[in-house]
């Protein structure tokens, strides 16, 4: 009886990484992506950086070039989205009604953006920054463009609005909570990156929430907040969170809860169906709690999960979290959660743009955030990986040798 084998929904970062992992790890049997784009599996943290810029192309976007999917029996299909999951016989029914069966199902399906729910959103000129059409679309726009408002102060955002000063486009920066990456980094980072930023020439205002976008002929002409000021706008990018994709899990009866819910092998209660990346939520060692992390290293790390799992190989996935932000010249690096840290220390001089911050719980290291330190990362990293912590003064001394601990 021949085997139906591993379907892989999504032909993003996870997506691709489970598929990789599976050969790696020795399994020989069929597998299949399914990705909804008209793209082999490509990067996405360059968009609104290098590609923008020109510095990159789509063809070193790929993760690989597209025979290496060929050459290790993977089947791609691109432009396929997947309609329901029929559990009880194993099938997929795709949105054109031809049916897939399989032996395990891996959902690696993202996540959408979360739209601006105001009067004029739907005008010409403003835009969603997620996908490689994304960027085409804004590219060919940004060259007509003299005013650039962007909507929501998160990493994509804050690198987009970097990257338009770049181009010597007016930058304005609106946010409706009380500082920049509030869901990300402490708030002396939100600090020093709204200097960076304002320095760089950008107009960044916190509180300002957006009531109405206005425009003329059908092209956007402004944002207006609640406040009633009003900032010209030729272009607008939007970027205020995502939403976890779970429609498909949800209608097969899987448990989500702001995302898909997975062990620490991320399998879901099913067996036979796993989730990776953006989609999926788990109880991760570090929060002690149910998450849903967005991030590069979280999605490869689990595509690897899933791969060493089906592939009779099993490790737990628990790794420390880590992020970067490349902005304004500076990259911003940062490992660990800052939930429930009640104590920080900087290293170094923040004057001088080259700091990191030390963040701890009950005096146990559980958060990194460096400026241009990469081995202060490097090493509060693998700290945290190796279960030791320096105390706040070890940390907060420049000239005490962090690497020394891990001896």
């Amino acid at each position: 009886m021949s085997s139906a084998g591993v379907v892989v929904v999504g032909a993003g970062q996870a997506g691709y990484q489970t598929a990789e992992s599976l050969r790696q790890e020795g399994y020989d049997g069929p597998i299949t992506i399914l990705g909804d784009e008209p793209y082999a599996p490509y990067q996405r943290p360059p968009l609104s950086k290098a590609y923008l810029l020109g510095e990159t192309d789509k063809e070193r976007l790929k993760f690989r070039p597209e025979n290496f999917y060929a050459e290790r029996n993977i089947d791609l299909r691109v432009n396929t989205s997947v309609n329901s999951i029929e559990r009880d016989t194993k099938q997929v029914t795709l949105l054109g009604g031809d049916i897939l069966d399989y032996d395990h199902l891996v959902l690696a399906t993202g996540a959408r953006v979360r739209e601006l729910p105001v009067p004029g959103a739907d005008l010409e000129g403003v835009f969603y920054l997620k996908t490689l059409d994304d960027i085409d679309r804004i590219e060919a726009h940004l060259a007509k463009t003299e005013n650039v408002v962007v909507i929501g102060a998160g990493f994509i955002g804050l690198e987009f609005a970097a990257v338009a000063r770049k181009l010597d486009k007016d930058v304005t920066v609106l946010e409706a909570a009380p500082r920049v990456m509030g869901r990300a980094v402490s708030p002396m980072i939100s600090v020093f990156f709204t200097k960076v930023h304002r320095d760089n020439g950008a107009n960044v205002l916190c509180d300002a929430m957006v009531s109405e976008l206005t425009g003329e002929g059908g092209l956007v002409t402004g944002v207006t907040c609640a406040d009633g000021a009003t900032y010209p706008a030729d272009l607008v990018v939007v970027g205020i969170g995502v939403i976890p994709n779970v429609e498909l899990a949800d209608g097969a009866g899987l448990a989500c809860d702001n995302g898909i819910v997975v062990d620490e092998f991320c399998r879901t209660a099913d067996p036979n169906i796993y989730a990776a990346g953006d989609c999926a939520a788990y109880h991760h060692p570090f929060a002690d709690r149910l998450i849903r992390l967005e991030s590069v290293q979280n999605a490869a790390d689990q595509g690897r999960t899933v791969g060493a799992a089906i592939a009779g190989n099993e490790r737990p996935y628990g790794g420390v979290p880590w992020f970067w932000s490349d902005q304004c010249g500076l990259k911003l690096q940062m490992a660990g959660l800052l939930e429930g840290c009640d104590q920080t220390v900087v290293r170094g001089a923040m004057e001088d743009g080259k700091f990191s911050l030390f963040h701890f719980r009950s005096g146990v290291l559980r958060a990194v955030d460096a400026v241009s330190k990469p081995a202060d990362y490097v090493q509060g990293r693998k700290l945290m990986e190796a279960g030791i912590s320096p105390t706040p003064e070890q940390a907060g001394d420049s000239e005490f040798k962090l690497k020394g601990l891990l001896t």
